[in-house]
């Protein structure tokens, strides 16, 4: 199991962008919540197999038909706690 840790920058919030991200993670089995943050960024921590976040980091990419992506910062990582569903938590 691996873990991508994302921000997504860009008119990414009050789009749909977290239920997009949420519909596509619980798709392909992953785990992690996504979440807006204050200054307008949207953070996702997931966890899954190589393969399956590689595929969520081209959707986080290529967002949702109501937004535009301008940047996503992505980092690989070790799970230091282990999540049982993808949420979309509210900061």
């Amino acid at each position: 199991m691996e873990q991508l840790h994302a921000f997504v920058s860009g008119d990414v919030q009050g789009v749909g962008f977290r239920y997009f991200v949420a519909s596509k993670a619980r798709a392909l089995g992953i785990t992690g919540f996504v979440m807006n943050l204050p200054d307008g960024i949207v953070e996702v921590l997931a966890q899954g197999s190589s393969e399956a976040l590689q595929q969520l980091l081209g959707t986080l990419r290529r967002g949702p038909a109501g937004g535009h992506v301008e940047k996503v910062e992505a980092q690989w990582q070790k799970p230091e706690r282990i999540f049982k569903e993808f949420g979309i938590k509210h900061y």
